[in-house]
């Protein structure tokens, strides 16, 4: 799925074959258009976002979404 969003991400987009089947063999058809427009969402509003100098609200340095700390 990592590789699939990468794919998609770049400029060109570029999705090999290959990976679109070995998608096509774990999802069904319904949840490939729902994760590729996920991913087309995210790939649009960080774009948007850079592109407008639009960066941290102040909920952690830089430009990513800090993972909460796991209990022990």
């Amino acid at each position: 799925m990592i590789a699939y969003a990468e794919a998609m991400t770049k400029t060109p987009v570029e999705v090999p074959d290959e990976l679109f089947e070995a998608l096509r063999r774990e999802f069904s058809e319904e949840q490939l258009v729902e994760l590729t427009a996920e991913i087309a969402w995210e790939n649009w509003r960080a774009r948007f976002d850079h592109a407008l100098g639009i960066g941290s609200q102040g909920f952690s340095e830089g430009s990513f979404c800090a993972l909460p700390e796991r209990p022990d």
